[in-house]
């Protein structure tokens, strides 16, 4: 075991199992040790200690507890990825939430075009270049004020049936979230500076900054849909809640008004 594996401390007039544990709690909040990393053996961490593998094995099982690491028989103990992305970033069905929270909600489709897939869209969406997508913009307003802005590409070859529905009287969002069953989602924030465009939807001045969270969603691996949604910045917030443990408790997108 390198003797740069472990950091030191002063850890007077604690218990052994608790130094051990402060040391290599130390290790992984400072970065030294990684999320993914796998932590020294209990029998290098004896030899290293010069203990008894009880108290090696008490000092992990309160890392584990804690959501440090993770145990894995046999394979051994590796440092735990947080769950904080997973706490803000889930998808959510912004008419259900609104409403739940008593607050009125209203939908405003203001663009819809069928049409074979760009170079950009092909990018955005990851198929290929000539594939039938259709591509929606709207807004959605909580309270009366507008709470995102949404542009979004379907990709009709995973979901034709988009193609016949009617995006006036149902967002898009909520009917794939009710409809496709999805796999596996990516999300991506960004902050920008709102174009002309962005400045209408959202009433806001052009330039303003402004918070996107991009997602894309597979089913298996075919691409379902991209979607950009664009919040004020002044008006919009990310908020989770989480344990030391990474269980998450809450996590949503927040809406103030201006």
């Amino acid at each position: 075991m390198n003797r740069t594996a472990v950091p030191s401390c002063d850890a007077a007039k604690l218990p052994r199992y608790a130094e051990i544990r402060r040391e290599l709690e130390h290790a992984i909040l400072s970065g030294r040790w990684p999320p993914g990393r796998r932590v020294p053996s209990e029998h290098d961490l004896v030899a290293w200690y010069g203990c008894a593998r009880m108290t090696v094995n008490k000092a992990l099982s309160e890392l584990a507890a804690a959501g440090l690491i993770v145990r894995h028989r046999r394979a051994g103990s590796f440092v735990a990825v947080p769950a904080n992305d997973q706490s803000i970033l889930e998808i959510h069905d912004i008419e259900a939430e609104a409403r739940s929270d008593g607050k009125a909600y209203r939908f405003e489709l203001l663009g819809r075009a069928l049409r074979k897939a760009t170079r950009a869209d092909a990018a955005r969406l990851g198929v290929k270049p000539g594939a039938p997508v259709l591509a929606l913009a709207s807004v959605h307003f909580v309270d009366g004020a507008p709470f995102a802005a949404e542009d979004r590409l379907i990709n009709l070859d995973a979901v034709p049936r988009a193609r016949d529905i009617d995006f006036t009287t149902r967002t898009p969002g909520g009917w794939l979230l009710a409809q496709i069953p999805w796999s596996r989602a990516r999300h991506r924030i960004s902050a920008i500076n709102a174009d002309a465009a962005m400045a209408r939807a959202l009433r806001i001045a052009r330039g303003a900054a402004c918070l996107v969270v991009s997602r894309e969603t597979w089913q298996q691996e075919v691409p379902i849909t991209q979607v950009d949604l664009s919040h004020s910045g002044e008006s919009h917030h990310l908020v989770a809640h989480f344990s030391p443990a990474g269980r998450r408790r809450d996590g949503s997108g927040k809406h103030r008004q201006p």
